[in-house]
């Protein structure tokens, strides 16, 4: 009976030291993957360029341009971005607007615009054809109806500095483009859009690692749906919005296409010159969400399962094992802990919020997290992703992944 005693004691001693050790080894590589993102990010953002570092260009150096945008059901945020496009300092420009099916004011407040700017064309679609989803057909209708020699991509939500194109044009040009995406500021209301969104920007960093954009060797591509500038002659080689016809991501993979032919594409910031309110309060943040984070992940379960898991273990486990850690587990978890609040405290700076939000980190963390879930749960059991009114099916969204 001692005997006995004695081996399930040393049993229990062996399987606790082989948690620990498990934990510490867990947390140790988490620790070193946060020593790398930092020191990535640290180079890496000392190169990052912004329209602020630019002259603005001479009315005799600026190309035509046109800027493109769809609009469904957005007469409450359309009027004031409306107004920003057509009050821009830049000699040759014109608008091409597409009300997409929209079932409120957005038509009649597109047609009274038109009526007193000749800059601004609206197109109308009133059905949606096989074998595209909304977004990317009614983008594709407005290219068809412009003739700028560079086109930028943008939503009917976001508003223009006036002197932002000129800018963009002339950083395009700087640093020899042919795509260039901006991002700009996220105007957050609430303190759970603050903890949503501070996050959400914080892992598009250090998820896409934008700085690495630029470089022709690496296989980073990025495009945020805010501001895509691209040459016309670079947009029709790579296909234009046809190649995107079921892309739930388009603005995402028209950087991919970019960059897999061979194109130049860079990330900058706008600050303030680029500026949006994407969705108001947290729930809405979650549920606007809900068609991208499964199709980022190319609607693959194991993909996002090991997504999610690696979040887990990165941002949220360590702030646990700070409670009941000891040992080189705790350090390894303090060092996760210490980096991911400074480079979160990076994040507040840049969207000009309290550096308490920092300390929200986990909470952000675990917010995304379900929006991962979320987002692959409702995918999965509803078949497909109901986007602008129309339900699309799964199997049609994966045969169109770029």
């Amino acid at each position: 009976m001692a005997r006995d005693s004695i081996t399930c004691k040393q049993f229990f001693r062996w399987e606790k030291l082989s948690l620990h050790l498990f934990w510490a080894i867990a947390l140790g590589a988490a620790a070193l993957l946060w020593i790398y993102g930092m020191l990535d990010a640290a180079w890496g953002l000392r190169t990052f360029a912004s329209v602020a570092d630019v002259a603005l260009l001479e009315d005799t150096d600026c190309p035509g341009v046109s800027i493109l945008f769809a609009a469904r059901d957005e007469a409450e945020k359309l009027p004031a971005a409306l107004k920003t496009f057509l009050e821009l300092d830049y000699p040759r420009y014109e608008i091409v607007a597409v009300n997409d099916r929209s079932q409120d004011d957005t038509q009649q407040i597109l047609k009274n615009a038109a009526q007193n700017s000749p800059r601004l064309k609206v197109v109308s679609v009133q059905e949606l054809p096989a074998g595209w989803l909304g977004k990317p057909h009614a983008l594709q209708k407005a290219y068809e109806q412009s003739t700028g020699e560079w086109l930028i991509f943008t939503d009917a939500d976001v508003q223009f500095a006036p002197s932002l194109v000129r800018r963009a044009i002339a950083l395009a040009k700087k640093k020899g483009c042919d795509h260039l995406t901006l991002s700009g500021r996220m105007d957050m209301f609430s303190f759970g859009e603050r903890i949503a969104l501070t996050f959400f920007g914080l892992a598009f960093l250090m998820g896409v690692r934008p700085w690495r954009v630029s470089d022709p060797q690496s296989s980073a591509f990025a495009g945020v749906g805010m501001f895509q500038l691209i040459r016309r002659s670079t947009y029709e080689a790579i296909g234009t919005h046809r190649r995107l016809a079921m892309e739930v991501v388009d603005d995402m993979k028209l950087g991919k296409l970019v960059k897999q032919n061979g194109f130049r594409s860079a990330v900058a910031k706008a600050h303030n010159e680029l500026s949006v309110h994407w969705q108001s309060g947290t729930r809405n943040v979650i549920r606007g969400t809900t068609k991208n984070f499964f199709a980022f992940a190319g609607f693959s379960f194991w993909k996002m399962s090991t997504q999610i898991l690696g979040l887990l273990m990165m941002c949220v486990v360590p702030w646990v094992a700070l409670l009941f850690a000891h040992g080189w587990t705790l350090m390894f978890a303090c060092i996760c802990v210490g980096l991911a609040i400074i480079l979160h405290i990076g994040a507040c700076l840049e969207f000009k919020v309290s550096l308490l939000y920092a300390l929200t980190f986990p909470i952000g963390a675990l917010i995304f997290i379900w929006m991962q879930t979320r987002s692959t749960i409702v995918t999965l059991w509803t078949g497909g992703i109901t986007w602008r009114g129309t339900f699309y099916p799964l199997k049609e969204l994966k045969r169109g992944v770029v």
